[in-house]
Order: structure tokens, then C-alpha cells, then sequence
């Protein structure tokens, strides 16, 4: 399986650093960001399983870096790691979207424990609020690999709708190359890319009845679903 890949904002760079390393080395990856411009940046662009995000942080703060998150993501778990301790700041926090709080100092024993539980929380629940998807005119049931439109319905085979899954749950993102061969077909390497292309083609001609709907290719960097 691959690592739960997390994106990690905190402006202090010793706490950072050792929170990083220890993340890292209990199997998670971590994508670290020192301010909430840089934070947003990097999510735009890559994909998340969790976010921890501290509150005061430079350029934007980190209950405005949560909103955006969750405008864009619904369902991905938010955790604040903080310094504030009043009830009304964790309030407000969990409103804007949240899912947990934890006080800093805090331990890393407990910091693992939380991601572990919402990771998991995640994948239990996203397995079925996700098992149907939309994009433009067409329905994915997942786990019957149907594709319709209200006119006709195409049967997919498990990798097709595997890819167009995750191409839909990240449309209007990019999503890379290396990110699509690692996750559904293994490994990384020029045959699998090959084997890739003539799906990302076979993907396009299912979808070639909503001229909303594209996929395009950003030249060696990977795909993205434009609706």
C-alpha cells in the first residue's frame, strides 16, 4: 500500500523538523510547508490523505488555510496542532471545518494515534460515500464499473474506473504521472506509462459525449480532468 501522504503546515522550524522526522519514520509521508500561501500552493497541486495544520502561520492563518482546504476537499480529515487553548478558538476551528484539536506541547504518541484513526475513519467511509461519482453529464457507479449518462451505459473494466475514480475525486487538478503508476498499476517505469496512455484514451472516448468534459494531458508532468 502506499504511504498516507500528509501535508504538514508549521512556521516553527525545530518543532517541524522533529514532528516531520517522526511521521516519516512511523510510515507516513509528509510534505511540509512553512506558511498558509506556500500550504495552498502545494495542495493545489498534489494529493492528500490528511492535513495538519497549525494556526498561527505567515502570509495566511490557519483557520483561513482550512476553509480553503474544505471548499475544495470535503471530505479530507483537518486536524490544528496549536498553542491556543480556548474553547471559543477550538469552536471556531471545528466549525470552519476541522475535525480534531490538539494543544501544543503535545506528544507524538498521541499525534499518531489521532492520524491513524482518522486515516482510517477516512477510508472506510470515502470507500462508500465515493462508490458514485459525477462529472459533467455522466454517473460513475464504482463498484458496479458502470459509466452513464441518462442515455446509455458503458461497462468499464475495474482499471478504467479505477483511474477514472481517481481523475474525478481530483478534477480541475493535476494529477501526475508517477502518481497514477505508483497507485494503480504498481510501479513506475516506461511500459506501465505506455499502458497508462491507452487507458487516459479509452477514458476519452467514454467520455466523449459531454464536451464539458476533457482530459488533458500536461506534457511530463501528468493528467488532469477539466470540467
Amino acid at each position: 500500500m502506499d504511504k498516507p501522504h500528509i501535508l504538514y503546515v508549521e512556521d516553527d522550524e525545530t518543532l517541524s523538523f522533529v514532528t516531520k522526522d517522526n511521521l516519516e519514520l512511523n510510515g507516513f509521508q509528509v510534505t511540509h510547508a512553512s506558511d498558509g500561501k506556500e500550504a495552498m500552493q502545494l495542495f493545489k497541486k498534489d494529493i492528500f490523505d490528511l492535513c495538519l495544520l497549525d494556526v498561527m502561520l505567515p502570509e495566511m492563518d490557519g483557520y483561513t488555510v482550512a476553509e480553503e482546504i474544505r471548499s475544495r476537499h470535503s471530505e479530507i480529515p483537518i486536524i490544528f496542532l496549536t498553542a491556543k487553548s480556548l474553547k471559543e478558538d477550538k469552536i471556531h476551528g471545528l466549525k470552519i471545518g476541522a475535525d480534531d484539536y490538539i494543544t501544543k506541547p503535545f506528544s507524538i504518541e498521541e499525534l499518531i494515534l489521532k492520524i491513524k484513526i482518522f486515516l482510517k475513519r477516512k477510508y472506510v467511509t470515502g470507500s462508500q460515500e465515493l462508490s458514485v461519482l459525477k462529472v459533467g453529464s455522466f454517473t460513475l457507479d464504482h463498484d458496479n464499473l458502470k459509466l452513464s449518462n441518462g442515455k446509455e451505459a458503458s461497462q468499464m473494466t475495474k482499471k478504467e474506473a479505477d483511474l477514472l475514480k481517481l481523475l474525478i475525486t481530483n478534477k480541475n487538478k493535476i494529477v501526475e504521472r508517477s502518481t497514477i503508476l505508483e497507485r494503480l498499476w504498481g510501479e513506475n517505469d516506461y511500459f506501465m506509462g505506455r499502458s497508462m496512455d491507452v487507458f487516459i484514451s479509452r477514458l476519452r472516448k467514454y467520455l466523449k459525449g459531454d464536451e464539458s468534459i476533457t482530459i488533458e494531458n500536461i506534457h511530463g508532468v501528468g493528467f488532469r480532468l477539466n470540467e
